[in-house]
């Protein structure tokens, strides 16, 4: 008896060494991100964090886990400005201490992120199996896009040709003609009187004004209006690396659109931001941003060329279409973040914004923009209306937009 406890006593104490063995082994055992993916995705926040050293944009992230707890980071991480539009404390004191500017959202997974946070808390350091392997891609993955830009590039320059000789055409040769056979008329008419039939003549002459009338009044009806402008900027920015892949949202640089009439240009400083860390692009390689590091230390800032331009006679204002109306800044840009340079997509006429005010269903619920329209509001809660409309709140007023 006393031989078989003995024997036991003997496996217990075996199955015990062997577990702490394992949690010694686990515990000294050094942090190291699972991946070189962790590197790759952390260079979305490199441009606005440091793991350790001087503050840039955001606050710096050695020690984050101890500051939050994992499922909070990972909320955060993911999406900011939901967690910060839900309320969250701990994010809005964030947000207003670095100035409300508003952190990208990143589309990764549960399991990318716990392996981003390992990476940061291991100081920035791959696992020693991967540092050593050979990086793939390289100078051909940059040759390739390098190569397909200019081929989109290419084929954006076509489309602009296009739509110009469709939308813009020019009425020159129509109108020269016109006007030679209206002189052919009149000659006929008064001089050599080839024919006899005057009817003829008075036809002809109406056919002919009519055209002139049309050609002189489409022609008048374009006067300032750009569309399909697209002039070349001091430096080659591509909208559809910062604000496409890389997910800089629009107000980070337009910092004005919600409360001024304007939405504004940003300064050098905002550029310098990021550019400070980030000295090479994939595409343009050194030569772009160093033109915004020269600025920047010469003190003298970049002559951005104004795309959207309306007449001088006309107001609007960003704040009352993004604060108010809630409209995204592509209903009247166009899809910007698809679009290397800039062009102006549609041509902001005066028929353009109206038909857009009949159409476009503002917020009106829970706004407090629109508290003072009583009236509409009792009309809402009978059922009597179903939406409301811009042109309904004053967007069809002539007074609003020409005073």
């Amino acid at each position: 008896m006393m031989i078989s406890n003995l024997h036991s006593s003997r496996q217990i104490k075996r199955v015990i060494t062997l577990f702490l063995l394992v949690g010694l082994a686990f515990l000294f055992k050094p942090l190291h991100a699972q991946t070189p993916e962790a590197e790759k995705n952390f260079q979305q926040c490199k441009a606005c964090h440091n793991i350790d050293g001087p503050k840039l944009i955001g606050p710096n992230l050695a020690g984050v886990e101890d500051r939050h707890d994992e499922a909070w980071l990972i909320r955060f991480i993911r999406n900011s400005q939901e967690v910060i539009q839900s309320g969250d404390p701990v994010a809005v004191k964030l947000f207003e201490e670095y100035n409300k500017i508003p952190m990208p959202p990143h589309d990764l997974t549960d399991d990318q992120i716990r392996d981003m946070l390992l990476y940061i808390k291991n100081g920035g350091k791959v696992d020693p199996q991967y540092a050593s392997a050979e990086p793939t891609g390289g100078v051909d993955e940059q040759q390739a896009l390098a190569t397909q830009i200019a081929a989109e590039q290419e084929a954006r320059e076509e489309r602009l040709v296009e739509l110009e000789r469709d939308a813009n055409r020019n009425f020159g040769t129509t109108f020269i003609i016109t006007l030679i056979m209206l002189l052919v008329v009149l000659i006929d008419l008064f001089v050599t009187k080839v024919v006899k039939a005057r009817f003829v003549h008075y036809v002809l002459l109406l056919v002919g004004l009519s055209i002139i009338g049309e050609i002189m009044y489409k022609e008048a009806a374009a006067l300032g209006r750009q569309q399909y402008y697209q002039p070349e900027q001091p430096v080659w920015f591509s909208h559809k690396i910062h604000a496409g892949q890389n997910q800089i949202d629009c107000k980070y640089c337009h910092t004005a659109a919600d409360y001024s009439k304007s939405a504004g240009i940003p300064g050098v400083g905002v550029c310098m931001n990021c550019h400070n860390v980030v000295k090479e692009g994939k595409v343009t390689g050194t030569e772009q941003i160093a033109k915004v590091v020269e600025a920047w230390q010469s003190g003298k800032q970049i002559e951005w060329v104004r795309i959207h331009n309306l007449p001088d006679h006309v107001y609007f204002s960003h704040a009352q279409h993004v604060n108010s109306g809630k409209l995204d800044c592509a209903q009247c840009h166009g899809e910007v973040e698809s679009m290397h340079e800039v062009m102006q997509v549609n041509d902001l006429s005066m028929g353009w914004c109206l038909n857009c005010h009949r159409t476009t269903e503002v917020q009106f619920a829970d706004n407090k923009f629109y508290e003072t329209y009583e009236k509409l509001h009792e009309q809402f809660r009978k059922g009597e209306i179903k939406k409301v409309t811009a042109d309904m709140v004053g967007g069809a007023d002539c007074m609003k937009c020409h005073y």
